[in-house]
């Protein structure tokens, strides 16, 4: 896990490099097709990045997202209109049962059908009708990281492709590399949480997807039972569970969210939690029980993939302080098929 982490920077590149020529070809295809809906199905951590997705492509492309539940095709055989929706199929290894089955169902019903996926000889690329492939190599870990950046940045070629506007995705490989340099930071910090058995990880807007994904590390490599929220929902009841020295993780950006994230702090700070949060505002490490610092010009729209790189370090160090295995989590499995 913590290989592929570091591998990252590298991977981002050469996705960028291979696949940001096919884009100009799908957004005429696109274009043509006359999108008015996308639909967005995944499970895991794709899931988690299709999240992303949809704040993402509805923000800069005006066209309404849709998180599929997969088991409105699988188990109760929906017939849904969808001759004007691309329908975007997420999976590291493209060997998703559910997932594969609804894409042929969409294909059936009229969808331009798009694969994200690490695997170009996967079944799910050859049900599609064009791929973006994420350059990663193998991916030994079970627990995904640098696939799980790799479809956020397709996700970025695509809302370029279909938003017609350049949104400086270039820069996200070297300001992953930077983030790498918390690295020591995040390293002090796990002793303190050495015997965390339950938290809140918070993130909202671009970064709400993070949220999920750090909590799902969290419980699948350190066995914490990780509740995630945007800043704005966790006022709305989950805020009573919170109680002294109560850890709460957040992701905390410059930008459109940042006033609500301070918002919060300040009432965590009243509650007397314990709040670790990822950011690039001194105002936020201020308010924060400890803090992660990353590069102020981080502009809030190019945050999640250089935000959630420190996430995922802490829950690969965490799993070694409590002197576990993150690259053996029980009862899990590196392909997981379900209906």
């Amino acid at each position: 896990m913590i290989e592929e982490i570091f591998e990252q920077p590298q991977v981002l590149e050469q996705t960028l490099k291979e696949e940001m020529p096919k884009t100009e070809a799908l957004g005429r295809r696109l274009k043509e097709r006359d999108i008015d809906l996308i639909v967005l199905v995944a499970r895991g951590s794709s899931d988690n990045a299709a999240l992303f997705g949809r704040y993402l492509l509805e923000v800069t492309t005006g066209i309404p997202v849709s998180l599929s539940a997969p088991s409105v095709f699988t188990l109760y055989d929906a017939k849904l209109d969808l001759s004007r929706a691309l329908v975007v199929g997420v999976s590291q290894s493209g060997e998703g049962t559910d997932i594969n089955l609804v894409l042929e169902k969409a294909k059936a019903s009229g969808a331009f059908t798009l694969a994200v996926t690490n695997e170009a000889g996967s079944t799910m690329a050859s049900l599609a009708d064009e791929t973006l492939l994420i350059r990663a190599g193998r991916e030994r870990s079970v627990a995904a990281t640098k696939t799980y950046t790799g479809q956020m940045l397709l996700f970025y070629l695509l809302a370029e492709c279909l938003g017609g506007r350049q949104l400086g995705i270039e820069a996200i490989p070297e300001l992953t590399f930077k983030s790498l340099e918390t690295a020591e930071t995040i390293q002090g910090y796990v002793e303190r949480y050495a015997f965390m058995e339950q938290c809140v990880v918070v993130g909202r807007g671009l970064n709400y997807g993070n949220a999920y994904e750090l909590a799902l590390k969290l419980m699948e490599t350190c066995y914490v039972v990780a509740e995630r929220f945007s800043s704005a929902d966790f006022f709305h009841g989950p805020l009573a569970i919170v109680e002294r020295r109560f850890p709460v993780l957040m992701f905390a950006p410059e930008g459109a969210v940042a006033q609500g994230n301070i918002d919060l702090l300040e009432r965590l700070g009243e509650l007397r939690a314990d709040s670790l949060s990822i950011t690039n505002s001194h105002r936020i490490a201020e308010l924060s029980s400890r803090a992660v610092m990353l590069d102020e010009s981080i502009d809030e729209f190019l945050s999640p993939i250089p935000f959630v790189v420190p996430g995922q370090l802490f829950a690969a160090y965490l799993s070694a302080a409590k002197g576990l295995d993150a690259d053996a989590p029980r009862s899990l499995k590196k392909v997981t098929q379900t209906i």
